[in-house]
């Protein structure tokens, strides 16, 4: 079992940046590929980034490529998504994952363990 947290979100005007993190319990943290989802009100939950197992591998969405960072630290058990150039579009509550298995990148059906989710607000 694998429990997730997520912190960091709240308001912030255009242009500006928030930091998410995802903190996990366990010790077999390093094992399962994570991932950031995002929900906007009447609208299915989407893709966002994922990262490999030792944070080798990234891969992130068209709409937040360039402006968004995935990137985890093992020790501490915790994935963190840098958000930055924040549009109002970007306004969602945000969800980490976490997957096992052999495969990194995997559709939002694919992944075991989801967080609470964490709230951003991008005003114009």
């Amino acid at each position: 079992q694998v429990q997730l947290v997520e912190s960091g979100g709240g308001l912030v005007q255009a242009g500006g940046s928030l930091r998410l993190s995802c903190a996990a319990s366990g010790r077999t943290f390093s094992s399962y590929a994570m991932g950031w989802f995002r929900q906007a009100p009447g609208k299915e939950r989407e893709f966002v980034a994922a990262i490999s197992w030792s944070g080798g591998s990234t891969y992130y969405a068209d709409s937040v490529k360039g402006r968004f960072t995935i990137s985890r630290d093992n020790a501490k058990n915790t994935v963190y998504l840098q958000m930055n150039s924040l549009k109002p579009e970007d306004t969602a509550v945000y969800y980490c994952a976490a997957k096992s298995g052999s495969s990194w990148l995997a559709a939002v059906d694919e992944y075991d363990y989801w967080g609470q989710g964490t709230q951003v607000t991008v005003s114009s």
